[in-house]
């Protein structure tokens, strides 16, 4: 199993639990594998010998690994099959067979290891669905009569807002390519989006959420 060990590791013991549910991910193919039909994740950070606090004999630790879903965002802890032959930044079935069980964690139960590949996890899963989040931009819809889901974006404001909504009623974007050379000002659209998807990741006490926690 090649992995990337981490340390910082949750004092809470999450060996036990019933595998959640993260529904409407689509399968791939990466270096762990092909992964079943189901929801997936992205890896983060893997713990061949299990986690460092977990005081049992060796020979009853499974190895651990955490992953972000490429649907929802969520993240996740899962106990891997000892024969799970997986990388940090492979696209796993969280119902194949590497997976014996999984369940969510909030970002405070992140390895520091896994908290560091949030970002270039984000950025796989963005350029691995382009069309998914360039609709975003053809889809946004207002929050309440003062707030636009558009403005939750990093350096939306009003104006690029209202250029936005009346660029697309002109027709749909194609590419975050269409969008930047459409809209004049918004610079690299798709990083916008991955800034705004890792901040919901991390910050738990944000009133709205647009990307993590939704499902497909």
């Amino acid at each position: 199993m090649n992995h990337a060990d981490g340390d910082g590791t949750p004092e809470d013991d999450r060996t036990g639990g019933d595998a959640a549910a993260d529904a409407g991910e689509t399968p791939d193919e990466d270096a762990g594998g092909e992964a079943d039909d189901g929801p997936t994740a992205v890896l983060l950070d893997v713990l061949v010998n299990g986690r460092p606090d977990d005081d049992r004999p060796q020979s009853r630790k499974s190895p651990v690994a955490y992953g972000l879903g490429a649907d929802s965002f969520a993240l996740y802890e899962l106990m891997l099959a000892d024969d799970a032959d997986v990388s940090v930044g492979d696209r796993i079935g969280l119902d194949g067979p590497d997976v014996g069980r999984y369940r969510e964690v909030s970002f405070d139960d992140l390895t520091r290891n896994a908290a560091a590949e949030i970002e270039y996890a984000a950025e796989a899963i963005v350029e691995a669905d382009e069309e998914r989040f360039v609709d975003f931009y053809n889809e946004a819809g207002p929050i309440t009569l003062r707030l636009h889901q558009l403005n939750l974006l990093p350096g939306i404001g009003k104006k690029l807002r209202n250029d936005l909504l009346d660029e697309r009623k002109r027709g749909p974007f194609e590419s975050f390519a269409d969008v930047e050379e459409r809209i004049n000002g918004l610079h690299r659209p798709r990083e916008v989006i991955l800034e705004r998807i890792v901040e919901e990741i991390r910050e738990s006490d944000l009133k709205y959420r647009t990307f993590v926690g939704r499902e497909e």
